[in-house]
Parts: C-alpha cells; sequence; structure tokens
C-alpha cells in the first residue's frame, strides 16, 4: 500500500472514532457501542455510499471518489475545513505534490524590508515545516533569537518541542504544541514526499514522547489567527494576539504578526521590551 493511502486510511479512522453519533443525527439501533465514535456503515449511509465502498476507502485502497463524494464523506465525519483540506490533499484532488527535491526557500529583499519595518511588533516568517525564514529584532526579544542557532535549528516545530526555554515561555505550551503539530500533519498531507519534512517529523517523534502522541492522534489543523499567553523573562506574562498573511503565489511562506490589544497590560509589556536591547539572557526572574 502507497504511503499516502496509509495516510488516507489512517486519517478516515481517527476521524471517525471521533465523531458523535448524536450530533450526526443519526437515529439509535439499540446496539451497544463497543467503541467510541461512528460505524463505518453509519459514515457510509451519511455520505450516500455502499458500505463496501467506503469501507475499501478506509483500507486505503486505490479508489479515486469523486470530488462530491469526497464532500459527502467529510459531512459525514464532521470535518472542519483543515480537516477536509487533508482529506482532499491524500485523496489527491485538491493539488498535485512537490516531486523531487524543493528548492531553497528564500525571501525577497522586500519582505525583508517589510519585517524590519515593523519594529516595534514581533514579525516571524515561517516557510515549509514551520521553518524560521526571518524574524524581525522584536521577535527575536519576544521568542528566542532563531539566528544564533544552528542552520538546522532554526525551525519553529523544534524550537517548540525541544528547547527547554520555550517550554517555559508559553503558559498555554500545550495547545501551542499541539497546533503546531496538527499544522505538520497539514502539510505532510499536501507534500508526503518531502524528505526534510520527513526527517524533522521522525527526529520530533524519536526525541519528544508529547510530539509522538499528538503525531499519532492524526489531527490536523491550519493557524490564521489565534492568541499565545507568555510568561517572558524580562517583562513577565503577557497575552499576544497573531495573524498570518501569506504573499500571493507563495503558499508556502506565512507571516506571523503579534500584537496586543492597545491600552492593557500586555501592551504595556511589548512596548517595554521593544525598549529592551536584545541580549541572550535566560534569567527567568520576571516570571518567578
Amino acid at each position: 500500500m502507497a504511503e499516502t493511502n496509509r495516510e488516507l486510511a489512517d486519517f478516515l479512522r481517527r476521524a471517525r472514532s471521533q465523531g458523535d453519533p448524536s450530533r450526526a443525527g443519526l437515529p439509535p439501533d439499540g446496539r451497544v457501542r463497543r467503541v467510541p465514535g461512528l460505524r463505518r456503515e453509519e459514515v457510509a449511509l451519511l455520505a450516500g455510499v455502499s458500505t463496501d465502498y467506503y469501507a475499501r476507502l478506509e483500507q486505503g485502497r486505490r479508489i479515486t471518489p469523486s470530488p462530491a463524494v469526497v464532500e459527502a464523506i467529510g459531512r459525514a465525519l464532521g470535518l472542519d475545513a483543515a480537516a477536509h483540506a487533508h482529506l482532499q490533499d491524500l485523496i489527491g484532488i485538491r493539488a498535485t505534490p512537490r516531486r523531487g527535491p524543493c528548492r531553497v526557500q528564500r525571501l525577497r529583499p522586500g519582505l525583508y524590508q517589510l519585517i524590519d519595518a515593523l519594529d516595534c511588533e514581533p514579525v516571524l516568517v515561517l516557510g515549509r515545516r514551520t521553518d524560521v525564514l526571518a524574524a524581525n529584532w522584536m521577535a527575536r526579544a519576544l521568542f528566542t533569537d532563531f539566528e544564533q542557532l544552528a542552520p538546522r535549528h532554526r525551525n519553529y516545530a523544534r524550537w517548540m518541542f525541544l528547547d527547554d526555554d520555550a517550554r517555559a515561555l508559553f503558559v498555554d505550551w500545550e495547545d501551542q504544541a499541539r497546533a503546531a503539530v496538527e499544522s505538520l500533519r497539514l502539510e505532510v498531507g499536501r507534500d508526503p514526499h518531502d524528505q526534510h519534512t520527513t526527517a524533522l517529523i521522525a527526529d520530533l517523534r524519536e526525541h519528544s514522547p508529547e510530539f509522538d502522541h499528538w503525531w499519532e492522534q492524526h489531527r490536523v489543523h491550519q493557524r490564521t489567527h489565534g492568541s499565545e499567553r507568555l510568561c517572558h523573562p524580562l517583562v513577565g506574562e503577557l497575552t499576544v494576539e497573531y495573524e498570518t498573511l501569506s504573499p500571493p503565489g507563495d503558499p508556502d511562506t506565512t507571516l506571523f504578526a503579534y500584537t496586543a490589544e492597545a491600552g492593557s497590560p500586555s501592551k504595556r509589556a511589548l512596548d517595554l521590551l521593544a525598549s529592551w536591547p536584545l541580549t541572550g539572557s535566560s534569567t527567568r526572574a520576571a516570571c518567578a
């Protein structure tokens, strides 16, 4: 069975196990449910396909359902937009995955100028597999100085899971780390043959039990906006909101811009950080 088909089979089984029969509108049939989630025949019924057809799809057989059938299966499983896009990727109807070695990602000079011009707000630029392509000085002061890391370690997910300072920085580390895992899952569906992504995932699974556990759950998430709670070693506790932007024609590059509500303690903390010279200090006195 091809790797993509194994991924598809795993995703469908896990999505079905997380389904809610009562919310799906299925009438009670009196049978005792020995495992949580929906039965195969229930998904097939909701999607309007035969049980045998859905079973073969869930087994990873070489079947290419129509877009209408994929849409129906997504509705039957209660998938959100990111999970539905992931299903399309795994089946192979949304986009053609990249083949062969990927080119090295480099930002246009104008993008460097843009993030440096936003010198009072933290800005990160992430590329494929959450590689950190650029960070203005406020982002380096808020998170870490990625430029001081070895080139292969300049990766947001790797830093999140394998750096002790990252675990101490995020008050909501578990939520942010899980989101990083689910974003990588989404990317793997789009390009399952990227060797660098495969190597990163293998390394994280080996060295982080949390990453390995969440990877096995096969959930996907697309980070478009949200909030992060931090306990910064210099300015204490603060909450930042982020919005993401991708340059037109470059879906592999995502700009994360972080702000805090005007007049809030978090905004005052950011303003204080903006007046602090960037150093390599790792003290946590402000969070004691």
